[in-house]
């Protein structure tokens, strides 16, 4: 059995290994927990940014997300709850883990007065993109990053 709650401090080094546990994540996180705990101490103290772990029976982490609540004026002022860092532990993928996590994801949005939830994901992970159309998400948008040197 499978519960999630939100993330620890002492679970981040479980957590970067999930990040590291697929074909993107490989190349760009680092091993050194010093940033990562930095990031995770400045997540708890803002206070709608929230760090969700998926947890088995025995402990262990098995599946992560990050959900933040996010104010805005635009659509009547509605209040929208963002979803990143999705991962799962590759072994347990494709087993309906995903949906349980999104439940979850719905729930907490709701809890927090959320009209809307929406995501980003890199576009080259096309098994993610039918995952996310499965439950409904629409690529409505057209998103843009630029790094800050």
């Amino acid at each position: 059995m499978i519960s999630f709650r939100p993330a620890r401090r002492d679970e981040v080094p479980q957590i970067v290994a999930l990040l590291r546990d697929d074909m993107l994540g490989q190349g760009r996180e680092m091993a050194d927990m010093n940033h990562y705990l930095a990031a995770f101490d400045a997540m708890q103290a803002e206070g709608s940014n929230h760090l969700i772990v998926g947890v088995e029976t025995a402990g262990a982490v098995v599946a992560t997300y990050q959900l933040t609540f996010v104010s805005g004026l635009s659509l009547v002022a509605a209040r929208r709850a963002q979803v990143e860092s999705v991962r799962i532990a590759s072994p347990l993928r494709g087993q309906g883990l995903g949906h349980r996590m999104f439940e979850d994801v719905e729930a907490r949005a709701r809890a927090a007065g959320c009209r809307l939830i929406q995501l980003t994901m890199n576009a080259t992970r096309s098994d993610s993109r039918r995952f996310y159309e499965s439950l409904g998400f629409t690529a409505s948008h057209l998103g843009f990053k630029r790094a800050l040197d």
